[in-house]
This record gives C-alpha cells, sequence and structure tokens, in this order.
C-alpha cells in the first residue's frame, strides 16, 4: 500500500507541476525528483521483497517539503518559497494542495515503515 501511496503522490504533483507557472524554475528538479520516486515504487511493487528504506526515504522527503510548504503559506515561517507553493494557484487551492499530499506523504512512510514481527 505504501508504494501505492507514493505511485498516487508522484502522480499528483506531476499533474499538479503541468498545470501550474513555474515562477522559481524548480520543474525540472521537480520531475527529477518525482521520476526517482516513481522508479523507486515501481521497483518495490515489481519486487515487493525489496528493502523498503529507499522508497520510505523519498517519501519522508516529500512529507518534509509539504511541511514546509503548508507551514510557508499558513505564515508560520518565512522561506522566500512563497512562489514555489503557490504557483499560478489562488492561496486556498494551493493550501489544500499542499495538505492533501503532505497527508498523502505521511500515510506512505507510516505504510512502508517496517512493522515489528508479532509473536
Amino acid at each position: 500500500m505504501g508504494a501505492w501511496a507514493v505511485v498516487v503522490l508522484v502522480v499528483a504533483q506531476a499533474l499538479a507541476s503541468l498545470v501550474s507557472v513555474d515562477p522559481a524554475g524548480l520543474r525540472g528538479i521537480g520531475v527529477l525528483l518525482n521520476a526517482a520516486a516513481g522508479a523507486s515504487a515501481v521497483w518495490l511493487l515489481l519486487r515487493p521483497g525489496r528493502n523498503r528504506w529507499p522508497l520510505t526515504a523519498w517519501a519522508a522527503g516529500f512529507f518534509g517539503w509539504h511541511a514546509v510548504g503548508l507551514a510557508t503559506l499558513a505564515g508560520l515561517v518565512t522561506t522566500e518559497l512563497d512562489a514555489v507553493f503557490t504557483g499560478s494557484w489562488p492561496g486556498e487551492l494551493a493550501t489544500a494542495h499542499q495538505a492533501v499530499l503532505l497527508t498523502l506523504a505521511g500515510f506512505a512512510v507510516h505504510l512502508l515503515l517496517p512493522r515489528p514481527a508479532r509473536g
């Protein structure tokens, strides 16, 4: 389930980057990061016995990025990345976008973390 959550997260971010204006020139970096996370997710889906830590790290990174975006848009921190997090969207839509992807990334991390063996 965690790998599928990352796939949904990557697709949502890719679609969002296609419809938004790229004010800071970070679209290429975002596409590369999303492609790497998508490849890790597909690799884990094709070979479930593989190590989940690389994909968990990607999901945690996405969680952190969207947490910073949500905190920036809420005015809790000043990062000077407001234009990156809003793109060309109205403030409410950009905030909702960050909140949804933050939640999805959090669930992906939760689902990818190893579970203790039941004894």
